[in-house]
């Protein structure tokens, strides 16, 4: 029983990961300019942002996940806010002829930045909580074992999609040159900013 809600923990964690907003950008780009590390770590962020809410959805928690839905207009406009702010430093950012390399300050603020984009999206939790219940696992909630289960798969299988995708990406990172480093500052930021503005017309 266990593995099988290892497993089916897993397929969610892949599966709503997988699909490419802004946090899959944020990952393509920095796994493009950075190097394929910058990329991942910035999806380990997401990941462990994916696993709080898979907690919260597993274990039932009701108290977190009624705070967070009563607060999505809060949480809609600090996202939106901080969305825009990294669009518009990406428009602006002129890249290096030479290729940069993240260093540690560069990996925490990849990985940071994304825990929070992530967490500030609400509706994350009310996914992980209508998937939990149409794949049968609401009877997760009442055993602290199975919950953990589930929750380890969650993050496993988010942190999978990442590390495919930062991968898969990075193979092109050497064939690019600054001026399409360029054309990915342009189109990543301005895509990253009016998802942000979208955001905090959410939120208001």
């Amino acid at each position: 029983m266990y593995l099988s809600f290892f497993i089916k923990g897993l397929i969610i964690g892949f599966s709503i990961a997988a699909p490419v907003g802004p946090i899959g950008l944020l990952c393509i780009r920095r796994t493009l300019v950075y190097g394929r590390l910058s990329g991942f770590v910035s999806g380990l962020g997401a990941a462990t942002a994916d696993t709080i809410y898979g907690s919260i959805a597993a274990f039932g928690l009701t108290f977190a996940s009624n705070f967070l839905t009563g607060h999505h207009r809060v949480l809609d406009l600090s996202g939106g806010l901080f969305l825009l702010y990294l669009g518009v430093r990406t428009l602006l950012k002129k890249p290096s002829e030479e290729k940069p390399r993240a260093n540690a300050k560069g990996l925490a603020t990849a990985y940071g930045s994304t825990f929070f984009l992530t967490l500030t999206n609400p509706l994350t939790i009310v996914a992980y909580v209508a998937v939990f219940a149409g794949l049968g696992l609401a009877g997760a909630a009442g055993n602290h074992g199975l919950a953990a289960a589930v929750v380890l798969g969650v993050f496993l299988g988010s942190t999978v999609w990442w590390f495919i995708l930062s991968g898969g990406v990075g193979l092109f990172r050497e064939r690019l040159s600054p001026r399409g480093l360029r054309w990915i500052n342009w189109a990543s930021g301005s895509v990253i900013g009016a998802l942000g503005v979208f955001a905090i017309l959410a939120g208001i």
